[in-house]
Order: structure tokens, then sequence, then C-alpha cells
């Protein structure tokens, strides 16, 4: 606890206030300057009850009552109405204990008792009065005060503090959805066309196959260069866009798989971040294929529509073709990342995401895109 400063801090203004009230009983009993509302009060009783109150200033952070009982009798026994003040004042700056107003008011009335009856007053109700509304219950209501700026500078703290998080998650998310899209479908090319290297038997097949291994793998360390890049400075733009989906299909129909693609979307149509939701959503959908559906027949279509972009991958059995050559599948690491990491894509741009089978025992995965990209 005392590696906290605040609490540290806290124990100090506790002591001070206690040192306060001792000066303010004890060297007054001492002296002879002190009184009693009935009279005279035995001095070890009026140097007793300014340690006792002395005493309950340090646990006023935790309870008000002790404060308030002792300050009032410490007044009625010695005449000296500081501590009364300081224990108002932490009553509401504190506690902001339920009635207050009452607790108050009956100190004020305790405050103009021993005032009045103070041989050293000027004994005019008027002063007495105003007095103890001043030392009292004025303290009172500028406690209320100091207790709502605590609590909203508290209120403020957990708020940044929550805003801190949510954002630190967020991107979080993002850095695990850009990798996640970059090195998976890099890797999963990459795989598949091992797999059919160690199946070919001519040499410049084998030399083609390699090459395309190669290329993907340049490829993704680029965009992996781009994306830490762009974390690094905190500017640029994401990788690719819908310009890039011609290459992703022609990479899939050079990979076998039989594709044909529908793009109609204007250019510079597209906020950037759409269309790099657009493009990430067909690659998604294309690696998809390559793992669970490579003999299937591949539609991908991104075509603006009124006020969004439209943009989905459909794979249906080929029924034409059933003799046809078997392509090999690409191996599924599992996870089930990448359509998630899809629907917070679109989810973001505040668009609307849809991925399930087909009647005709295929699969879709597709979006529907506002044209322009919201802001919070």
């Amino acid at each position: 606890m005392w590696n906290k400063p605040g609490v540290r801090g806290d124990w100090f203004v506790d002591a001070a206030l206690a040192a306060a009230v001792i000066a303010f009983t004890i060297p007054t009993t001492l002296i002879g300057y002190s009184f009693s509302i009935w009279g005279g009060a035995p001095d070890e009783l009026e140097i007793a009850t300014g340690v006792i109150t002395a005493a309950a200033m340090l646990v006023r952070r935790r309870t008000p009552w002790p404060a308030i009982v002792a300050s009032a009798v410490c007044a009625c026994v010695t005449g000296q109405v500081v501590p009364m003040i300081l224990a108002v004042f932490s009553m509401t700056a504190e506690h902001r204990v339920r009635q207050w107003q009452y607790v108050a008011l009956a100190m004020t009335a305790v405050y103009f008792t021993v005032d009045y009856r103070n041989p050293h007053s000027d004994h005019s109700i008027y002063l007495n009065v105003v007095r103890a509304l001043t030392l009292i219950y004025l303290p009172a209501v500028v406690g209320t005060w100091v207790h709502a700026y605590r609590r909203l500078i508290r209120d403020l703290r957990i708020g940044v503090r929550e805003r801190e998080e949510i954002a630190a998650s967020e991107e979080r998310r993002k850095i695990a959805r850009e990798m996640h899209d970059t090195v998976t479908h890099a890797v999963t090319a990459m795989v598949l066309n091992a797999g059919m290297v160690r199946d070919a038997a001519e040499p410049g097949e084998i030399r083609e196959l390699t090459a395309v291994i190669e290329d993907k793998g340049v490829q993704a360390l680029g965009e992996l260069r781009h994306l830490l890049t762009v974390l690094r400075h905190e500017e640029g733009d994401l990788a690719e866009g819908i310009e890039a989906i011609a290459r992703l299909v022609g990479e899939a129909q050079a990979s076998g798989l039989k594709v044909d693609l529908r793009l109609d979307v204007p250019q510079g149509a597209l906020p950037r971040q759409i269309s790099h939701a657009c493009y990430r959503l067909v690659q998604e959908g294309l690696s998809n294929v390559h793992k669970h559906a490579p003999d299937s027949l591949v539609h991908v279509t991104c075509e603006v529509s009124g006020d969004q972009v439209a943009v989905s991958v459909v794979d249906t059995p080929d029924r034409a073709d059933p003799g046809g050559k078997t392509i090999r599948a690409a191996p599924s690491l599992g996870g089930g990342y990448g359509l998630a990491g899809i629907r917070e894509r679109v989810s973001l741009a505040q668009g609307r995401f849809f991925s399930g089978p087909t009647p005709d025992g295929g699969f879709v995965l597709s979006a529907w895109l506002p044209l322009r990209f919201p802001h919070a």
C-alpha cells in the first residue's frame, strides 16, 4: 500500500489534519483559553477529547462518523470549532453521507450554540447564525462539489482506460486479419504448387511450378513489408484493392481452378478501405475453394449496384465434367479465422455479410458494402 504515491499523500494529509486538531485544542486548554458550554471541564477531559478528535481524523476516509461525533463533542467540551469544519467537509468530500444536509444542519446548530456561549463572542444572534452557516454548512456544500469532481475525474480515467483497451484490441484484431489474409493465401498457394511439383514428371513443368512458388513467396514478403511499413508509420494505404482481383483470379486459373470473373466497378469509385475489403473477400473465397472444392466451377463477382458494391465468390459442383482432371486440394490448417476476419471487415464498413452452402451443393461467400466508407 505504501508503494502507491496517492495513498502516501493521503496519509500525510490526514496526519496534518490530526496535528491541526491537536494544535487548536490542547494548547488552549493548557493556557486556560478553552471553555465548556455547561461550565468548566477538567483539563484531563479536554485533552482526552482533543486527542480522540485528532485520532478520528486518521480514519475520516473510511467512515465520517467518528470525526463528526468527536468534533461535535470537542466543540462542546473545549469550545474549539475548527475540528467540526474539517469533519463536515470530509463528510461530503469523501463519502457523501446520505441525508448529509440534516447532519450539516445539526452541526451548524452545535456551532451556533458554542459560538453564542463563547465568553469571547459578540453574542449577536445574527452574526452567530452567519458564522455557523458560513463555517459549517458552506464547507459541507463545497465538499459535495469536491466529491462530484473527484468522481467525474475517476469516471473519465476509467473511460479513457477502457477506450484505450478497446482501441488496442481493435488494432490487434486488425493486424491479425491482415497477417492471416496475407500469409494464409500465399502459403496455401505455395503448398499447393509444392504438392504439384512432387507429382510432376517433366523438368519444364517443375521449373514452372517452382517459379510460381518463388513468386508467391516474394509477393507475400512484399505485402508483409508494406503492412509493417503502414503499422510503423501509421500512414499509407493497405496493400491491395479491387484492381488486384483480376490477378487473384488469374493465379487461381493458373493453379487449375475453373474460375470466371465479372468485375464491373468504375475506377476510383470505391474508398480504399472498401476496395481492400472486396479484395480480401475474393482472396479468402478462392483460398477456401482451393482447400475444400478444387474441382468446382467458381464465379467471382464484384460490381456496383446502386449505392453499394456487391462482391461474391460462389462455387458449384462441376457436373458437366465429372471425369475431368482431378485437382489437388490445398491442405487446410484449420482455425476458422478467415471467415471471422472477413465478417469483421464487413461489419466495420457497416456492410452486410453472408456465407453458407448453396442449394446445388456449393458454397457462397458474399458481402454488400457501401460506396462511402463510414466514419465514426
